[in-house]
């Protein structure tokens, strides 16, 4: 049950973090789908603090994988 509620929050962040700006870079949205990708995927491999901390590297990963793909424009 926990584990819905936690993904359930991450996907409203993620849609509600993409609503705030009219035209999102490529960072913003990689640390939102990274943050998402990274919760289901702590979720899947352990408990509450597995899915917080998942979600953490993968804001992390994306914000950086997003900074790059916005520097090469």
């Amino acid at each position: 049950m926990k584990t819905k509620i936690l993904t359930l929050l991450a996907t409203a962040s993620l849609v509600t973090l993409t609503a705030c700006s009219s035209n999102p870079t490529s960072q913003q949205l990689g640390t939102g789908a990274g943050a998402l990708v990274g919760g289901v995927a702590g979720s899947a491999l352990g408990g509450t603090a597995a899915t917080v901390g998942g979600a953490a590297a993968g804001a992390l990963i994306g914000n950086e994988l997003g900074k790059r793909q916005d520097q090469r424009r």
